[in-house]
Formats: C-alpha cells, sequence, structure tokens
C-alpha cells in the first residue's frame, strides 16, 4: 500500500492513545465501506429496482452512472472549497448526508426521486474518499501508518464481499427498500463513531487548483489516468450487469446470486492483500496481470458461463483481479505525487468515479442494444487493450534508459 507523506504538524497519534488512534482508523474504514456499499449495492438489486420503476435493465444502471459524474465533479470542488475546514467535521457531515441519501432511496416513489439520492451519494464519494484515503498518517504514529493505510483500503473489497451480498440478501427477503433502510441506520452509526473517535483535524496540506494543475503536468499521472480509465471502464461496464448476465445466461435464481457475488467479494479481498504486499515492488507487472485476468474472465463469461461451475470459476478470477486495481491505481498515483498525498488522492478518486460512470453507461447502452452478453465482450475487449497498454508501457520503462531497467519495471 502507499505511504504517505508524514505530517508537518504533530500527529495525533503520537500524544492520543494508540488504541484511539486504531479505532479512529476503523471509524474510517466503516465510513469507507458504507459508502462503497452504498455506491455499489444497486448492482446487486438492479431488476428488482428496474422492475419497481418499470424501466429496463440499462436505465436502471444509471443508479450507477450518476454518483460516479458527481464523485468525480465532488472530488477537486468539495475538497478544494473546504480546504481550510477542519477534515473531521467534513468526515461527519458528508456521513450524515450519505445516511440523508439511503433513506431518500428507501422512501423514493418515483424513479427521479432515486436519481437525486444517487447524486447526493455522488457527493459524499467524492468529498470523503479525496479526505480520508490519505488520513492514515493524522490517526496513528509513523511507524504503522503503512498498516493503517491498508486498513482502511480494505473497506473496497470489503464492501463487495459483505455489503453488496448483505444487502443483496435483505432485498431478497424483505425488499429493496429495506436494504437502503439499513445502509441509513449504517451511516448514522458511522457518523456517531467518527464524532467519538476522530480528533479534530485541522487543514493540514492546503490543496488549490494549481497544486492539481502541477500533478497533471507528470508523465506518471497521465500513465495512472490512462490506465486506471481503460481498466475501470472495462470492469463496470460489465460488473454492473453481471446480475441480469446470472439470471438470463447461467439462470441462477435470486437466492444464489448472494452466492455468487459473495463468493466474487471473497477472492476481491485475497486478490486486494495480495496486490498490496507486492504492488510496492512491482506496480506495473501487478496492474498489467490484473487487467489480462479482468480481459480472460470477462471474455469467457459468453461462452463458460452458461453453467454455473464456469461462471463462479471465472467470478473467482474476476474477483482476484478486480481487488488488485484501487490498490495499483491508487500507489501509482501516490508515487507520482509524495509531496501532496491529499491532490494524489483527489485525482484517484475523481479519475476512477468519473470512469465508474462511463463504465455503467456503456454497458447499459450494450444490454439494452443488444445483450448482458454483449457488454461482457465489449469490456473483456477493452482490459485485454489495458493489459496491452500497461505490458508496453512496462517494457518501455524496463528497457528503454540506461541499465535501469529492473527499477524502471516496477516504479511509475
Amino acid at each position: 500500500m502507499p505511504t504517505a507523506t508524514v505530517s508537518t504538524l504533530t500527529a495525533p497519534g503520537s500524544t492520543r492513545s494508540p488504541l484511539i488512534g486504531w479505532l479512529a482508523v476503523v471509524s474510517v474504514m466503516a465510513g469507507i465501506f458504507s459508502i462503497v456499499t452504498a455506491e455499489i449495492l444497486p448492482i446487486g438489486l438492479l431488476t428488482s429496482i428496474g422492475s419497481s420503476f418499470a424501466i429496463s435493465d440499462g436505465a436502471a444502471g444509471l443508479m450507477m452512472t450518476v454518483p460516479g459524474i458527481l464523485a468525480a465533479i465532488a472530488a477537486p470542488t468539495v475538497t478544494v472549497a473546504t480546504r481550510r475546514l477542519d477534515r473531521r467535521t467534513m468526515l461527519c457531515a458528508l456521513m450524515l448526508l450519505l445516511a440523508v441519501a439511503n433513506l431518500l432511496a428507501a422512501v423514493a416513489t418515483a424513479y427521479w426521486v432515486m436519481a437525486v439520492s444517487r447524486v447526493l451519494v455522488g457527493l459524499v464519494i467524492g468529498g470523503f474518499w479525496s479526505i480520508g484515503a490519505g488520513l492514515a498518517v493524522r490517526l496513528v504514529r509513523p511507524e504503522r501508518v503503512g498498516t493503517a493505510t491498508a486498513v482502511i483500503f480494505s473497506a473496497v473489497p470489503l464492501g463487495s464481499v459483505l455489503g453488496v451480498p448483505a444487502g443483496t440478501l435483505i432485498g431478497h427477503l424483505a425488499g429493496w427498500r429495506a436494504a437502503f433502510v439499513v445502509l441509513g441506520v449504517m451511516a448514522m452509526a458511522v457518523f456517531v463513531a467518527l464524532v467519538a473517535l476522530v480528533p479534530k483535524l485541522p487543514a493540514d496540506q492546503v490543496t488549490r487548483l494549481s497544486v492539481l494543475g502541477g500533478l497533471l503536468r507528470s508523465r506518471g499521472t497521465w500513465t495512472a489516468l490512462a490506465l486506471t480509465f481503460l481498466v475501470v471502464l472495462a470492469h463496470f461496464g460489465t460488473y454492473t450487469y453481471v446480475t441480469p448476465f446470472l439470471q438470463q445466461v447461467t439462470r441462477v435464481g435470486p437466492g444464489q446470486i448472494t452466492t455468487f457475488l459473495l463468493v466474487y467479494g471473497v477472492a476481491g479481498i485475497v486478490g486486494n492483500f495480495v496486490a498490496g504486499a507486492v504492488v510496492t515492488r512491482a506496480v506495473k507487472a501487478t496492474f498489467a496481470v490484473s487487467g489480462l485476468m479482468i480481459a480472460c474472465s470477462t471474455l469467457l463469461l459468453p461462452v463458460l458461463g452458461g453453467s454455473q461451475a464456469g461462471a463462479l470459476a471465472l467470478l473467482v478470477v474476476w474477483g482476484l483481479a478486480y481487488g488488485a486495481v484501487p490498490v495499483c491505481s491508487q500507489t501509482w498515483f501516490a508515487a507520482s505525487a509524495p509531496h501532496a498525498t491529499e491532490a494524489a488522492a483527489i485525482l484517484f478518486t475523481s479519475s476512477f468515479q468519473a470512469t465508474i460512470a462511463a463504465g455503467a453507461l456503456l454497458g447499459g447502452i450494450m444490454v439494452d442494444a443488444a445483450s448482458p452478453s454483449a457488454a461482457m465482450t465489449t469490456g473483456g475487449a477493452i482490459a485485454l487493450l489495458m493489459a496491452v497498454t500497461a505490458g508496453l508501457t512496462a517494457a518501455a520503462s524496463a528497457f528503454g534508459g540506461s541499465g535501469r531497467g529492473a527499477m524502471r519495471w516496477i516504479r511509475p
């Protein structure tokens, strides 16, 4: 995992109880877990929600597109606009907004109300992620920052392995609205934890638009942007519509879908921690392999996904691969800007979320125009392009200069 630069201020973790510092880390992780679950929960309930509002699966996929667009905009604007405010205050306010958004979704009587809810979710994603991603350095002692950062980022695969399957199960047992009620209550609980456990965090590294502009002049940043765009476009252009695929092609019942998503999520957690162990030594190789694995699994799903065993095996490969993607992307961005960790987190969040929106939109077009299998094939081709691009970039770095091949292979 990326290691943040130690704050020039006295880190709260150095004067407070280490236990309280770790509980603060867990509360930030719980906040990101709630956000990730809220963002991708519609994937497991897509057909149910679409049926309630009498819309197609492709139109329902806009529930993934809207938050991504807003998060991409909110990441720089909210963070820069509030750059002088206490970061704990911002985290608490954003978590309250998430609770409102989830409860609004639970009572939505029309699809436009659901869309408003998803707009609010997007604002929360952009602001909370950009602020929270680099806070480990201010919550625990310097020698524990790497571990604390890994704990915070574990919320991403945990959202898939626990949040989405649990929400999907609640939706099938008690209706999809009940799943959003539970998410709203969870957000309120996280708000209480943030108030109680996170110390005051005055603005430290003030992020200005000029800092972001400086990062965009870095070749490493542009490479990270390009590879992140391709792999996230491929993933969310396909995974957003995995439920319709499993129902229509694999012939999996609603109850079994929860199991399939759970297996995928477990594989994602394994992939996250495997990547975390090797990414600092071989970020380019890890990123290229994860893209290739996503390409293989999605391209083979229309061929082998007609059987439950085939679909399940490919979902395991897919989960392992995608678990590495956020780790590789964030590591690349952080390595490109070690002097501006919050700014790097902003670019990571903004690019990631914008591409989630684009992927969900592209997949929805393919599903409505053709079929879920067509969406899988299209996404697989894009993932293959990413893997080839990452491999060529790595090869060019390894063999393009002055006997420094081994080190240039692993660094952005």
